[in-house]
This record gives structure tokens, C-alpha cells and sequence, in this order.
């Protein structure tokens, strides 16, 4: 009974177009940052290494490497700030959570890539024209 009710409240903060992605994908993230009085997209690519809990509060953390060093960003999977969430590759992994990773470097970090189908939820919420295939395009 009081599930229903929270469940109820929460349906109005879910955001409807993110794409169906899983651990060991690697994802293009759009995140919306404000300069001064302006406001751009910055996009973050790197591997899903982590998903926590369900419903609105739900999270993802992707990984990447940049000049060496490794950089983690956690974002709540509902929320404004992230404009989009692109699937680049699909990896075929073993484990709920990546962290082993972490102590990996170079190819050693590379994962397998697992051919699924991603349909239109794959390209759900990027931006227009950014999604286009090579069928598309002919």
C-alpha cells in the first residue's frame, strides 16, 4: 500500500527516453554544464561500471581514462542535468559491478563486445543527426 503511493509520486520525476544500457557498455553521456549565463552539452564517454538501486533514485557510474589517469562520475540515471545517454559498444561481462578495472591499465582495461540489438531505445535521448547509421544515411 504505501509502495503504491511512493511509486506514484516517484513516476513524475522518471525521465521516459533513456536507453535500455547495462554493465561493460560503453556509453556516450551528455551532461549539461552552465558558463557564466550559458549553457552547453559536454559529452563524457567511457564504460558503465556500475548501476545502484531502482526507480527515481537510481544511479550509474561510468569510467574513462584521461591523459593516464582514471576518472569516475557517478550521476542519478533520472536526472536533468544528463540531456542524453547514447550506447556506443555493448561488453559482455560477468559481474554486477566492474571495480577490478580499476586497477587496470592500457588493452587490459578492454572488455569483449557482445553484438545485441539496440534498436530505437539505443539512440533514445541523443541529440538529432548524432545517432544516424551508414542504413540511414543510403
Amino acid at each position: 500500500m504505501k509502495r503504491a503511493g511512493i511509486q506514484r509520486i516517484e513516476a513524475a520525476y522518471l525521465v521516459k527516453d533513456r536507453p535500455d544500457f547495462h554493465i561493460g557498455d560503453t556509453v556516450d553521456v551528455g551532461v549539461r554544464i552552465m558558463e557564466g549565463d550559458k549553457e552547453r552539452v559536454q559529452v563524457f564517454t567511457g564504460v558503465v561500471i556500475a548501476r545502484r538501486g531502482h526507480g527515481a533514485p537510481e544511479t550509474f557510474s561510468v569510467r574513462r581514462i584521461v591523459a593516464g589517469e582514471g576518472v569516475e562520475r557517478t550521476w542519478p540515471l533520472h536526472c536533468p542535468a544528463v540531456s542524453f545517454i547514447r550506447v556506443v559498444r555493448s561488453g559482455r561481462v560477468r559481474r554486477a559491478k566492474l571495480t577490478y578495472l580499476r586497477k587496470r591499465v592500457g588493452k587490459a582495461t578492454r572488455l569483449v563486445e557482445e553484438r545485441r540489438e539496440l534498436g530505437e531505445a539505443g539512440a533514445a535521448g541523443a541529440p538529432e543527426g548524432a545517432g544516424a547509421t551508414a542504413a540511414e544515411a543510403t
